[in-house]
């Protein structure tokens, strides 16, 4: 990801995530072209077991961050959580306030309380003082004329919430999840360019 100049107006997408065994990864990836193929914006996936120095700045530069984990036992992984209390050194210093967030997650069961670790995800967020994006799609395959290639088709709304069989290979995630992480991205890319034209707007009135 190049920093982009000011006067492009670009905003920049980071998704920091945890592929897991390869499911979420897909997930992750789907984010990340639904932010990439949102004009004027750039995206980087940042896997949290491999944080180094370049990738922390990767995040500190963004203008929102999306957290991506596989729901193990009620909440994100450990490899996750360990990211998670590593970012404590930025909450200190409140180097990620004001940035937009969002989450997604992946389980083998269709509820698999998913929900938990998108509320983690909300959790971590607001402690960073960042501004939640939401899924911000109705529910689906909740008719008799819908079905499970609907978006959205198992019904979560504070994130983008998959189901992967568990002896599924990656390649087998359905392609409605995919679907529904791309709009995630997408909606993320273009909250992201609303507060930076506001921003860059109020600028304007004080100089």
């Amino acid at each position: 990801m190049n920093v982009s100049d000011a006067a492009t107006n670009s905003v920049r997408i980071a998704i920091a995530h945890d592929p897991g065994g390869g499911h979420t990864a897909r997930f992750a990836e789907a984010v990340h072209l639904g932010a990439t193929n949102t004009a004027g914006t750039e995206s980087v996936l940042v896997p949290v077991a491999e944080l180094g120095s370049a990738e922390w700045a990767l995040l500190d530069s963004a203008d929102a961050i999306v957290f991506g984990s596989p729901t193990y036992m009620g909440s994100a992984s450990a490899s996750f959580h360990a990211f998670a209390q590593a970012s404590a050194s930025r909450w200190l210093r409140q180097r990620w306030r004001d940035k937009l967030a969002a989450g997604f997650t992946n389980s083998g069961s269709k509820a698999g309380d998913k929900s938990s670790t998108l509320g983690y995800f909300a959790t971590l967020a607001a402690q960073h003082g960042m501004v939640w994006v939401n899924l911000g799609l109705l529910p689906g395959w909740n008719r008799s004329r819908g079905s499970e290639n609907d978006l959205n088709r198992l019904g979560f709304h504070n994130g983008a919430a998959a189901q992967s069989d568990v002896d599924s290979s990656p390649d087998a995630v359905h392609p409605a999840d995919l679907r529904t992480a791309e709009h995630l991205g997408r909606r993320v890319a273009e909250y992201a360019a609303v507060v930076a034209a506001g921003r860059a707007a109020l600028a304007s009135l004080v100089r």
